[in-house]
């Protein structure tokens, strides 16, 4: 599939609970919150806080194969859901993974158990089958799907159409499924401080789809007029888009920055993911002067980062604890990830690399709740 044009956005919404009991989650699907689903060469890791030293929770799951390139490839983000840690970049994570879809076959007969010989099951071979991922249907052209930004995409579209029949078919947790989940378990570890964040889909639409959308642009209208009566700059396109002018010369928060973020986003205000891979990022605040010079390089092959996506406040409302426990909700504003612009890879690593995360607070929460 040909590359998007450069200027696509794509933009991520939530699309209904993830329930593990109808459904198998893997490496394959886009998603908030939930347990992290590896490729199948990559060791299991649980990141902590890099203030506080907390173990960090499982923020959100893109599935992200660069345009042209063999690979599959994943980002997972981390955050600690510390008052105090999660609205500064040191209190998240994120972390890219990328294998062949040779090793991922490869992996999976591995892990298929030898032909029954009349013995009786064991622990051995039980933990055998702990990397079936029992995914052979929906991962057949995985390759070619994704996200776009120069990146493949549609992955979601093709995820949406296939939950109707699996929920038909009614399926349940077979031995494979649950060999599968002791993966996430790993001896002398306990996991039971991480907080687990209800799953949820993310389902997929271009920014450019979501012209014309009545209901949207009322509730895009409405949040800009709050924000107009608290004291804030509404920003104003000219005819031709070559520039923006202000109705106030600073905004109630010091800049122009916030208003024109309140405008970019007022098409679709519930979104919770914006992807762009080497595009510019959306801030909610004014950057730093040395925004460049921050965005460290690469720590695998040295080389520059660029800008692949963010997440965006209305996420915030969205992460809470499953399993009826206490809320853990995390504070920000956007969150900014910058990956490898080589997107560099050591074939058949089995580690993933870190990338980087930039973390600007969020100066108007209210707005998204």
């Amino acid at each position: 599939m040909a590359s998007p044009p450069q200027e696509l956005t794509l933009i991520g919404l939530c699309d209904g609970e993830l329930d593990p009991k109808r459904y198998q989650s893997s490496y394959l699907v886009n998603k908030v919150g939930g347990q992290p689903d590896w490729l199948p060469v990559i060791s299991r890791q649980c990141p902590r806080c890099g203030r506080c030293g907390a173990p960090l929770a499982h923020v959100a799951q893109v599935y992200c194969p660069m345009e042209a390139s063999p690979y599959h490839r994943n980002l997972h983000l981390f955050a600690c859901p510390g008052a105090e840690c999660s609205g500064r970049s040191e209190g998240w994570r994120v972390l890219r993974s990328q294998c062949l879809e040779t090793e991922v076959a490869a992996a999976r007969a591995a892990s298929r158990p030898a032909p029954a010989q009349g013995a009786s099951l064991s622990t051995t071979d039980w933990c055998d089958t702990a990397d079936d991922w029992g995914m052979e249907e929906e991962e057949e052209g995985g390759g070619d799907d994704g996200w776009g930004g120069g990146v493949k995409k549609d992955t979601l579209v093709q995820q949406e159409a296939a939950a109707p029949e699996a929920e038909a078919e009614g399926p349940a947790l077979s031995e494979v499924d649950v060999g599968s989940r002791l993966q996430d378990l790993s001896l002398g570890e306990s996991h039971e401080d991480v907080p687990v964040f209800r799953p949820f889909f993310i389902s997929v639409v271009e920014e450019s789809d979501l012209c014309g959308e009545d209901e949207d642009l009322e509730h895009a209208r409405e949040l800009l007029r709050e924000y107009e009566r608290r004291g804030g700059a509404v920003a104003v396109g000219e005819p031709d888009g070559s520039e923006e002018k202000y109705e106030k010369t600073r905004a109630r928060h010091g800049d122009t920055v916030f208003s024109r973020f309140m405008k970019k986003i007022s098409l679709c205000p519930q979104q919770i993911l914006r992807y762009g891979h080497g595009r510019k990022p959306l801030f909610i605040s004014e950057p730093p002067s040395n925004m460049a010079q921050a965005v460290s390089a690469c720590g695998s092959c040295g080389g520059s980062r660029t800008f692949e996506m963010q997440l965006m406040p209305a996420l915030v409302s969205l992460l809470r604890r499953g399993g009826g426990g206490a809320e853990a909700e995390l504070e920000f504003g956007t969150v900014l990830v910058y990956t490898c612009a080589n997107s560099c890879w050591t074939s058949g690593s089995g580690s993933a690399v870190e990338e980087f995360c930039f973390v600007q607070a969020d100066p108007d929460q209210q707005l998204f709740k």
